[in-house]
């Protein structure tokens, strides 16, 4: 698996945390929603720059310490599908 699958595999579990529109996430990490988006698909491979700022932001933003290693680092637990958040829509609709 590449990294840029890996990458894009942990923003997106990290958006589903967040509970977040991409939007939202994006401008919460001050990134665009163009770039945002890119990532979670896998078409841009982020700078160890952005990778750090990234990481300082989902850090900011769920209270927690995330590091850029993080970000690259594989987590079967971590991939999230359509039937988690049906889950969660569900619930949270209850």
């Amino acid at each position: 698996m590449k990294s840029n699958d890996i990458l894009a595999i942990n923003l997106k579990y990290y958006r589903y945390l967040s509970k977040l529109s991409q939007e939202k996430f994006a401008e919460a990490l001050d990134t665009s929603l163009i770039y945002e988006n890119q990532l979670e698909k896998k078409r841009r491979n982020p700078s160890l720059e952005m990778l750090d700022k990234l990481s300082t932001g989902i850090s900011k933003l769920l209270k927690t310490h995330i590091t850029s290693a993080d970000l690259i680092k594989y987590d079967e637990k971590k991939i999230v599908n359509h039937k988690r958040i049906d889950e969660t829509k569900r619930t949270s609709e209850s």
